[in-house]
């Protein structure tokens, strides 16, 4: 058997398609769903996240702000900000990107964004929405999974899905999404005995652990689906087991999930790759709940 791939890609650019339709015909109306970052002092990686965004956000026609504040900003002076922006009715969504200087909480950053313009659903009120079955602007990667589940087109109802970590941005706000569709969702984590056959005994097995190779065959069932949230930085290596350097000497390094994707391929019935799967569904989301929360306004 060989896995049916999963392709994050071709379905976050068909959720862009109707999201750029959805931004014409509030522009035609005179509104242009704004999304801003906050973002703290300076950060390689979260550059180039905010590229992407702010290209993704752009080929749709949202407006995409970046607000640069100093690496010596304090929490109050943060949260003073957000508090600003919450009042400033030009902007729809808000982000605080990550990381944040030492000093500043960032849940507390995070949960004093307004609840309607909380893309990133991290906020208390959006996270209740959930438990209520009335999904609102829910966190952004666990739609990811929930709306790659979704397109399977399989018979929900009845099915066990496992959840391997119980993250506040995965596990429980997935656990939650899948209970609106009757499924039977179980969350593993440090604690839970036998991990290995709860995973084995799952229709749908979702990982989202943070450890490269954490998944191997011998945990999946037969013909189940695996969602691969994670997403790791591993080096190269050669036939040897050795890292491979680049031209400056460094290690030549690649992104992986969390799951054996070769091996695991080989039993799944539907797989997600990584790159090309969650990553980015997950940036989709985040523009689908910028459009929402601009509709809503």
């Amino acid at each position: 058997m060989s896995a049916q791939i999963i392709d994050g890609r071709a379905i976050s650019q068909e959720i862009l398609g109707r999201l750029s339709r959805e931004v014409a015909d509030l522009a035609a109306g005179g509104k242009q769903p704004h999304l801003l970052a906050v973002q703290v002092g300076e950060n390689a990686a979260s550059r180039v996240y905010i590229n992407s965004q702010r290209k993704k956000c752009e080929g749709i026609g949202i407006r995409y702000t970046l607000d640069e504040l100093s690496a010596d900003t304090t929490e109050g002076q943060l949260l003073e900000h957000i508090d600003e922006l919450n009042n400033d009715e030009s902007v729809h969504g808000i982000i605080i990107q990550m990381p944040l200087p030492e000093g500043i909480n960032p849940m507390k950053a995070q949960t004093s964004v307004a609840p309607d313009k909380d893309v990133e659903g991290m906020t208390a009120a959006n996270m209740g929405y959930l438990v209520y079955g009335e999904p609102n602007l829910a966190p952004c990667t666990a739609m990811a999974a929930y709306t790659l589940i979704k397109s399977l087109d399989l018979p929900l109802r009845g099915k066990e899905v496992t959840i391997l970590g119980r993250s506040k941005i995965v596990g429980r706000p997935l656990y939650l999404l899948l209970l609106v569709d009757s499924v039977t969702p179980v969350i593993c984590h440090t604690g839970t005995v036998d991990l290995k056959a709860h995973a084995r005994n799952a229709d749908i097995l979702v990982a989202a652990v943070g450890r490269p190779g954490f998944v191997t065959e011998d945990m999946v069932k037969p013909g189940a689906a695996v969602i691969d949230v994670g997403i790791n930085r591993v080096p190269v290596l050669d036939e040897n087991g050795r890292p491979v350097l680049n031209e400056k000497g460094r290690k030549k390094m690649k992104t992986v999930g969390d799951v054996v994707y070769d091996e695991v391929a080989e039993v799944a019935g539907h797989i997600t790759p990584v790159p090309g799967g969650v990553g980015p569904m997950t940036v989709a989301m985040l523009l689908q709940n910028t459009v929402l929360a601009a509709k809503k306004k």
